[in-house]
């Protein structure tokens, strides 16, 4: 008669016990459970009841082709086992039917929490020295980095590029947090979650709370309306834009609060002149390299040219905005 295996695989990222009802029922109806060693799977398994065999992996590969049985994975599903097993069995001549059987499986983004308990382990007596000394000042500088080297991944269009400095990106806000939980009146990643759950769900009634909006276009004043809500000390449009960003894109945003909220503010400088020039990406580049090169000639720092005439931006938005009150 051919033996039966049933390969029983749980994710250590739940509860241990925590199992399908399925799960439950081929262990009640074995007649032989093993497993290699103690776990918190194998320990809830045999608080209710069911008798667990220890075997060496030696000893599994004879014991489950002869007898059958449900084994009890470890947390990495035995694979090393599993090949050995599938080998005898197709050397065998009467072999053995094994079903998979999924006691328990991650849920999407269960994997974080193994990224949580190895930033914890770094950080706790006994870790790593260089993660231990580092602060939220310290490692700043690293959030601008990896973020800057996520962009440099989309923009080459390398998929296995991209997918690793998103995990380098991922890592800067989980170190932060397990340094804000070592304060007395620190903050976790759970607390981070949290609240940006609660702000995604509030942010967005047109999903979770009745409201309709057919177009993008109709999103903009609601979102306007909920974040002055929530902001309520924010007195112009232009609050809240932060200073220290790179000056393009700080430019950018002024430009984009005063637009959203119905502000016509004029620049300093016309430059409507170079509009049929720069009507692609690439001509509008080449347009910024040539006013880079520009203001090299003359000794002027770009950077902090922009920066200062998207501050003087800002100041006429306000100034505007004071009048209109």
């Amino acid at each position: 008669m051919t033996a039966t295996i049933h390969w029983l695989v749980t994710s250590p990222r739940l509860p241990a016990g925590l199992m399908s009802a399925q799960a439950w029922d081929v262990l009640r109806a074995a007649a032989h459970v093993y497993a290699a060693d103690s776990s918190a799977t194998v320990s809830a398994v045999e608080a209710a009841g069911v008798e667990v065999t220890r075997l060496s992996a030696a000893e599994a590969v004879a014991t489950l082709r002869r007898t059958g049985g449900v084994w009890i994975a470890s947390d990495d599903g035995d694979e090393h086992l599993a090949r050995s097993l599938a080998e005898a069995i197709a050397a065998a001549p009467n072999g053995a039917d094994v079903e998979l059987v999924a006691g328990s499986w991650d849920s999407p983004g269960g994997r974080l929490l193994d990224l949580v308990a190895v930033i914890d382990r770094l950080r706790s007596p006994g870790g790593c020295p260089w993660d231990a000394a580092q602060t939220h000042e310290s490692l700043a500088p690293y959030l601008l980095e990896e973020s800057y080297e996520t962009v440099d991944a989309i923009q080459s269009g390398d998929r296995q590029d991209l997918r690793e400095e998103l995990g380098d990106v991922l890592m800067q806000p989980l170190l932060h947090a397990r340094l804000a939980s070592e304060d007395e009146d620190g903050f976790t990643i759970d607390d981070v979650a949290a609240d940006i759950v609660a702000k995604l769900i509030r942010r967005h009634p047109h999903v979770f709370a009745g409201e309709t909006a057919e177009r993008i276009e109709d999103l903009h004043g609601r979102w306007d309306e909920l974040k002055s809500q929530e902001k309520p000390q924010r007195r112009y449009a232009t609050d809240g834009v932060v200073s220290g960003q790179p000056a393009l894109s700080l430019a950018a945003k002024y430009l984009s609060r005063t637009t959203r909220a119905g502000l016509e503010i004029p620049t300093e400088t016309d430059a409507t002149q170079f509009s049929e020039y720069a009507r692609t990406s690439d001509s509008f580049g080449e347009l910024l390299m040539g006013l880079v090169a520009l203001a090299r000639r003359h000794d002027i720092e770009p950077e902090l040219a922009l920066r200062e005439a998207a501050e003087r931006f800002a100041a006429r938005a306000r100034a505007i905005e004071d009048s209109a009150s």
